[in-house]
């Protein structure tokens, strides 16, 4: 009969065993996403698996880090932010096509990447904030806001900055350089202030009676609502998805890429099918209040009480190869000068 030593050692030895099975496969993630966005869905996919996932978060730079430590980078997945920071990564050729049914089947095509090179997981509007008291509710357009009347009315962050370069990448897609050039043009010379700040700041502007107008991600607003101090900013201003009649609404995106040197490639791809999923989706969206890629899963009450929108349809692809020349525009016009 085995004594209570022998079984204890035993038992030890059992749970010690199916520890290290459990966690015989890893997935290491460079993201410049905040990790208490993404840890919670993570963790239940660890949960499911066995997989464990080990989050490097790296706000800037992540292409130069990859770049830098070529074959030897342990990192598998890429998490981005924006279009602008994705195509970076791919157009340094530090990923690799991924083949799933899961993901082609879950995210709509003009998200994710005719090759496989990547996927997107959220998508954020590029809204135009309105005071509330001043100005409402608007059927308002991006082209709009060049327009004489809005003069010292309008205020944005650097022109340089991802978002506003995506936004004027799309425009570039729509209308062409020249006519871009002239509606960059319009747009600074009816800014209330030289271009400064966040997103946020531009609602604060608004509340401040700085402007009555703003360019800003849509996720702020829920950010701003559910933060004391820059609650009554979000109150002074509405939310207004521009060029209804026509396009959409340019938006950007949240995106996962397979690195080109990943060691732990199956399990990888399996994170990567985990996030397209419903409760991923729904989770991942909720947590930075942005709008889930795969159709007919909801996104938080909060973002939904924005009301439904028209997005552009414009493949991202499309924008992205613009995006040199919208910074090429930035420089001619001196938009932040």
């Amino acid at each position: 009969m085995m004594s209570n030593k022998l079984f204890l050692s035993a038992a030890a030895l059992l749970v010690s065993s199916f520890t290290a099975q459990a966690f015989a496969e890893e997935v290491n993630v460079y993201s410049n996403r905040q990790d208490f966005l993404i840890k919670p869905i993570v963790d239940e996919f660890t949960k499911e698996t066995g997989i464990k996932v080990n989050l490097v978060n790296i706000p800037d730079g992540l292409g130069e880090r990859l770049e830098r430590e070529g074959r030897l980078s342990p990192a598998d997945l890429v998490l981005t932010v924006d279009i602008s920071r994705l195509m970076e990564v791919v157009d340094k050729d530090l990923t690799q096509s991924v083949q799933s049914e899961v993901l082609e089947q879950n995210i709509p095509a003009q998200y994710r990447d005719p090759d496989g090179k990547w996927f997107a997981l959220t998508t954020r509007a590029r809204v135009v904030y309105s005071s509330a008291e001043r100005v409402g509710k608007t059927d308002i357009t991006y082209e709009e806001l060049a327009d004489p009347k809005y003069k010292g009315k309008v205020c944005t962050r650097s022109g340089k900055h991802a978002y506003n370069i995506g936004l004027t990448a799309s425009m570039i897609a729509e209308h062409g350089t020249e006519y871009t050039k002239q509606w960059l043009e319009g747009l600074k010379a009816n800014l209330a202030q030289k271009p400064q700040g966040g997103d946020r700041d531009q609602v604060k502007a608004i509340r401040d009676g700085v402007c009555d107008y703003a360019l800003g991600n849509s996720y702020y607003y829920g950010a701003m609502l559910n933060d004391d101090t820059q609650r009554d900013w979000a109150e002074a201003a509405v939310v207004n998805f521009p060029n209804q009649a026509d396009r959409g609404t340019h938006v950007n995106i949240s995106a996962v890429a397979l690195t080109k040197h990943a060691k732990n490639k199956d399990a990888a791809v399996k994170l990567m099918e985990y996030l397209a999923g419903d409760q991923a989706q729904h989770l991942y969206a909720s947590a930075n209040h942005e709008h889930p890629v795969k159709p007919g899963v909801e996104p938080s009450e909060l973002v939904k009480s924005w009301g439904e929108f028209k997005a552009d349809e414009l493949p991202l692809t499309d924008v992205a190869k613009h995006a040199k020349e919208a910074i090429q525009l930035m420089d001619e016009v001196q938009y932040d000068l």
